[in-house]
C-alpha cells in the first residue's frame, strides 16, 4: 500500500540528551501539526522499548515494543516504520520528528525509515558545543554509562558522537554560556559543511523558523552515506584558528606495517578526531579504514582500491568513487594513498607529521617493489581480524 507523500519525517539526535529535547521542543513550537515519536531503549533490560508519541499539548499515545533478538535497536526498526505509515494514512500530521534515544546513530535510522517508503527529508543533531570536547576524549564503552542499545554494543561514548555529528547535514546548537570560541572552532573544523542552527532553552514563544526550514529541507541518503565512506568520505580541510588545527596528511607511498603499529598509540593520542583513509605495504591493493576518538582506533577493510580493480568492474563502481579516485589519482599508483584528517585543540602539527613520515617506507623499501613489500610482517592482521 503506498504511503501518502504528504508526512514529512525528520530525524533528531544527540548524546547531548538536553540539546536534543530543546532542538525537538523547537520544532513542535514552529511546525502547527507536529508530532515526536520516541522510544526509550532505557527499559530494554526489562524486555521491552517504550514507545510515546507527542504533540506540543503533551504525550497523546503510548506503547511498547518488545524485543526483537533480544535488541533494543531492532525493535525500534521493526516499529518506528509501522507507525511512522500509520501518521500517514490519518493524514492529519505534516511532520514527524524522530527523536533518537540517546546513543541511537542516525544513518541506520535513516535509511530504515527510506527504505520503509517514507520520505526523509532532514536529519538533525544536536549539540551543546561546551561538551564537544569532552565527549569526544570520552573512550568509555557506552554500557559502563548504560548507554548501549543491546548486550554486544560495543561502541564507545567518543566514536558513536563522532558518527552522530559527522553524519547530520544540521547541528541544532544549544545555548551553552559555557562554551568558547575553541568549542565553537572545535565543532567547525569536525564539521565544516554542516549548517548549524541556533536554538533557545528558554521562552518558546520567540518562535525561530531556522530550524524548522532546516527539517523539511530534504535529505538524500545516499549521498548521506557515501559522504560518511572511507573511500569517498567528505574529510574536513586544513584549518587552524582558536587554537584548533586542522592537519590534512596525504601521501603517495604505502606506510611500513610494523613501524606504524608500533607508533599507533602515539598517532591516535595525538588528536581528539582523525579518520580517512590508508594504505598498508604488505597489504597493497586492500583500502584501508581509519576511525578514532576518545583515544581509541578502530581499523578495518573497506574492500579493494580502485586502481586494485580489473577495468571492467569500474562500470559497477558509483560515480562518485570514481570521482574521489580521481583526485587522488598517481600515474604509478591510482587511487592508492594516505589521506588521513587529524583535528584538535593544541594539535603538534610538526610532530605528528614527523611520526607519520617515520612510518611509510624508505626509499630501499619502497624500491623493492611490491612483492617484497608483500612480505613485510603483517602487523595488523588482528586489528583486521584476517
Amino acid at each position: 500500500m503506498a504511503v501518502p507523500s504528504a508526512l514529512s519525517v525528520v530525524i533528531v539526535g544527540g548524546l547531548h540528551a538536553d540539546a536534543r529535547r530543546a532542538a525537538v521542543a523547537r520544532l513542535l513550537a514552529d511546525v502547527p501539526g507536529s508530532v515526536v515519536l520516541h522510544h526509550d531503549l532505557a527499559t530494554a533490560a526489562a524486555g521491552t522499548v517504550v514507545r510515546t508519541i507527542r504533540d506540543a499539548t503533551g504525550i497523546i499515545d503510548a506503547g511498547e515494543a518488545p524485543l526483537v533478538n533480544d535488541c533494543a535497536c531492532c525493535a525500534l526498526r521493526e516499529d518506528l516504520v509501522p507507525e511512522l505509515r500509520r501518521l500517514a494514512e490519518v493524514g492529519a500530521t505534516h511532520l514527524a520528528v524522530v527523536e533518537l534515544w540517546d546513543s541511537v546513530e542516525p544513518k541506520a535510522m535513516a535509511e530504515v525509515v527510506t527504505a520503509g517508503g517514507l520520505t526523509v527529508t532532514g536529519v538533525i543533531t544536536a549539540v551543546d558545543p561546551a561538551l564537544v570536547l569532552p565527549y569526544l576524549a570520552n573512550g568509555d564503552d557506552l554500557a559502563d554509562g548504560g548507554l548501549a542499545a543491546a548486550a554486544t554494543d560495543q561502541r564507545t561514548v567518543a566514536d558513536t558522537f563522532a558518527r552522530q555529528l559527522e553524519y547530520a547535514p544540521v547541528l541544532a546548537l544549544a545555548d551553552s554560556p559555557e562554551a568558547d570560541d575553541e568549542d565553537r572552532e572545535l565543532l567547525a573544523q569536525l564539521h565544516p559543511t554542516a549548517r548549524q542552527v541556533p536554538i533557545g532553552h528558554g521562552d518558546l514563544a520567540g518562535a525561530r523558523p531556522e530550524l524548522a526550514r532546516a527539517a523539511r529541507a530534504g535529505f538524500d541518503v545516499e549521498a548521506a552515506a557515501a559522504a560518511q565512506h572511507p573511500a569517498c568520505a567528505l574529510l574536513p580541510a586544513e584549518a587552524d584558528a582558536h587554537g584548533v588545527s586542522t592537519l590534512v596528511w596525504r601521501r603517495h607511498r604505502p606506510f611500513h606495517p610494523e613501524r606504524l603499529y608500533e607508533a599507533l598509540e602515539d598517532i591516535t593520542c595525538a588528536a581528539a578526531r582523525s579518520r580517512g583513509r590508508f594504505w598498508l605495504a604488505d597489504k597493497p591493493d586492500a583500502l584501508l579504514h581509519w576511525d578514532a576518538a576518545g583515544g581509541a582506533l578502530c581499523v578495518e577493510s573497506a574492500g579493494p582500491w580502485l586502481a586494485s580493480l580489473p577495468d571492467a568492474a569500474w562500470e559497477m563502481v558509483p560515480p562518485v568513487r570514481r570521482a574521489a579516485a580521481a583526485l587522488d589519482w598517481h600515474p604509478e599508483h591510482g587511487d592508492c594513498c594516505q589521506h588521513l584528517v587529524f583535528t584538535s585543540p593544541g594539535l603538534d602539527r610538526d610532530g605528528l607529521e614527523s611520526l607519520l613520515e617515520s612510518c611509510l617506507l624508505t626509499d630501499t623499501e619502497y624500491a623493492a617493489g611490491r612483492d617484497a613489500w608483500k612480505r613485510l610482517p603483517p602487523a595488523f592482521d588482528t586489528l583486521l581480524e584476517v
